[in-house]
């Protein structure tokens, strides 16, 4: 049986919204970059995002404005920089689902959130929106409560997937199953793709960023390499989100917030197969319902929509759960990243971008190290990449709210 070889200056295992910038990136660079995919494009957590731009505000309502914040508070404007056609990637066949998000309390906010919430820093990132111009739900005469404007948008994150990937179909092949590492090297590998041709795939650099499968790419590499290689350890954290469609009164895209300024849940809107609303609950909702069965987070998450939205009828709505595991690098003692994370260990680079909207963050911080430890571009020539056979590209995943099984029950 044949085996091709291939030799290229940087693998990406992963193709979720941050493999494929960095892919995009990379390329546009001068680096001969290939990316492997062993199921679909936007497969494993971007494919369960709420596609929130976040900036950070959260961070500010807890009173934690550090540089890890700071940097953070830069991705909506480079996201839209890219969203109209003039940032590092051109993103502007994506869906913006929202231009902005809002946030509200259910009951007058108590003072002191009030007067943080007229404090100079927040004053330059929401605004108090008016009662015209409030979302239609929070123009009820039931509602007691104050509405900001967060200066966020909110994406499809499927039209971000194929944004990205569109232009670099040369450059992904769909894989069966995990490579196989030669021995004492994590840069020289074989895989087989899904046309049954097998690959031997020699590179400068590989960069593990498959979210949760970056556990057991890093255990391949282990088992492979005789001397201890001292690649990061990963977190999971889970997530139980609620989704409900069927006579919604409109789409939101907001927080709401308690005393304690957490978001008590996060909605977004989107759509699902027939092209009707469903609502994408998130928030202290999804975190505190993972010891929960299906059915008791769906009462909870009833419960908690009748209170705050007491004028409105879920009679007719459909509702169903998500499990969703987050995978970040470990930190200890519960704590979660506040930033993108990569790590260099020789000529492996894990990584994971812990939140959507770091994805840019994250390709600009992996090819700026590249730079420093004088990554060349030497991979094989056009006349030899020629007359191997094409990649087989991977396919794009569906959004969870399009999948006809979800909502069976």
């Amino acid at each position: 049986m044949q085996t091709h070889r291939l030799k290229c200056d940087v693998v990406i295992f992963g193709g979720g919204v941050a493999g494929l910038w960095l892919l995009a990136l990379l390329r546009q660079q001068g680096f001969q970059t290939l990316l492997l995919e062993t199921e679909a494009l936007g497969a494993g957590q971007t494919r369960f995002a709420q596609g929130i731009i976040h900036g950070g505000t959260k961070y500010a309502l807890l009173g934690k404005v550090t540089a890890s914040s700071e940097a953070i508070a830069a991705m909506p404007g480079i996201w839209r920089d890219c969203l109209q056609g003039n940032g590092v990637i051109d993103l502007s066949k994506v869906k913006v689902l929202s231009e902005n998000q809002c946030m509200w309390s259910h009951n007058a906010l108590s003072s002191k959130l009030a007067g943080f919430f007229a404090s100079k820093l927040m004053r330059s990132r929401t605004e108090e929106i008016k009662y015209q111009q409030r979302p239609v739900i929070f123009q009820n005469p039931a509602f007691k409560g104050k509405v900001y404007k967060l200066d966020e948008p909110v994406l499809d994150t499927s039209s971000i997937v194929h944004a990205l990937a569109e232009p670099q179909q040369s450059a992904m092949m769909h894989i069966k199953g995990m490579p196989v590492f030669n021995k004492n090297s994590a840069t020289d590998f074989n895989v087989e793709d899904i046309d049954a041709n097998h690959w031997q795939i020699e590179a400068q650099r590989c960069v593990l960023m498959a979210g949760q499968g970056n556990a057991e790419l890093a255990a391949a590499i282990r088992s492979a390499i005789t001397m201890d290689i001292a690649l990061p350890k990963m977190q999971l954290r889970p997530l139980k989100m609620v989704m409900l469609h069927g006579g919604l009164p409109e789409k939101i895209y907001a927080h709401c917030l308690e005393a304690n300024v957490n978001p008590r849940i996060t909605i977004t809107s989107h759509e699902d197969s027939q092209g009707e609303t469903v609502w994408y609950m998130g928030g202290q909702l999804a975190e505190e319902g993972i010891e929960r069965s299906d059915a008791q987070q769906i009462k909870i998450a009833k419960q908690e929509l009748h209170s705050l939205m007491p004028w409105l009828d879920f009679e007719k709505a459909q509702w169903a759960c998500l499990d969703i595991n987050r995978a970040e690098p470990e930190m200890g003692k519960g704590k979660r990243p506040d930033t993108s994370f990569f790590s260099i260990n020789g000529a492996v680079i894990t990584a994971w971008p812990t939140k959507l909207a770091l994805a840019p963050k994250l390709a600009a911080d992996i090819l700026e190290q590249m730079k420093e430890t004088n990554l060349t571009a030497s991979g094989q020539s056009e006349s030899e990449l020629a007359a191997l056979p094409a990649f087989p590209a991977p396919g794009y995943a569906a959004l969870p709210w399009q999948e006809e099984s979800r909502w069976s029950n």
